[in-house]
């Protein structure tokens, strides 16, 4: 059902098997949090970040991203987009799903446009066909890499609240002056904690934050400026190179709005 983004709005409150919302969601911090039931989110037009426990998610244009309940999270929007939120009964033959971020073919999408438009009092029987679609599709759907994982050693807490607050990571010799361990060190972390080393877990960072600014309407160069590449050719190399595609592709990659 369309909502308006201030409206109260409670998932666990419901009985039906499936509960959908649709909103033209603009800034919003939904602070940490879960629910008793499974959750799909999806956006047409604009970018997610996700903060978990130990993780940050990326939910680029056109992907979904499927939270199992219980599972404490915070969604961050910062810009006008086309919001799609997903809650499913436990009882329902999907709670072996792991979270994860899966891809959204045409078919999927209308599913999951179809179920976000119904009406909540739509009888439970009236469901049932289009749930099953759903639960073929989502099984069937590519997942993708768009989450980091955070190191838990507790060296680096204060650092990583810095990341969360919008600083960027550091190259390795001024990340270990910073917190005050040698560069061995942080690299056993690192690879200890996200099976990444920091080179690789700064990369993956770095991309996870273009994609962020590129579906929210920022220029090539503002993102090249901002993650201080050398120039706007060094970060397209860099993005081509981990995504195979370009920015102004990505840019342009974006499904449209449902009217």
């Amino acid at each position: 059902m369309k909502i308006a983004p201030d409206d109260d709005f409670d998932a666990d409150s419901f009985d039906k098997p499936v509960i959908g919302i649709a909103s033209d969601m603009g800034v919003h911090d939904s602070g940490r949090h879960s629910h008793l039931r499974h959750q799909l989110l999806f956006s047409a037009a604009g970018s997610i970040t996700i903060e978990l426990e130990q993780a940050l998610c990326l939910l680029p244009p056109r992907r979904a991203v499927w939270i199992p309940a219980g599972t404490v999270h915070r969604a961050i929007m910062r810009g006008v987009m086309a919001y799609r939120s997903l809650y499913f009964s436990t009882t329902l033959p999907l709670s072996e799903l792991p979270l994860q971020i899966v891809e959204v073919n045409p078919l999927f999408f209308e599913v999951i446009e179809r179920m976000a438009f119904w009406s909540w009092d739509m009888p439970a029987a009236q469901q049932s066909s289009l749930i099953t679609v759903f639960c073929e599709e989502m099984r069937a759907a590519c997942s993708e890499n768009w989450t980091l994982r955070f190191p838990s050693d507790p060296r680096l807490s204060l650092w990583l609240e810095g990341l969360r607050m919008g600083e960027l990571p550091p190259r390795l010799n001024q990340l270990s002056q910073r917190v005050g361990a040698c560069e061995r060190t942080i690299g056993r972390i690192f690879t200890r904690d996200t099976g990444m080393n920091y080179q690789s877990w700064r990369q993956q960072f770095r991309l996870l934050k273009a994609m962020e600014m590129l579906a929210d309407g920022c220029h090539i160069s503002q993102v090249a400026q901002y993650l201080q590449f050398v120039s706007d050719s060094a970060f397209i190399a860099f993005f081509h190179q981990h995504t195979g595609t370009t920015p102004s592709r990505y840019s342009g990659n974006i499904m449209p709005q449902k009217e």
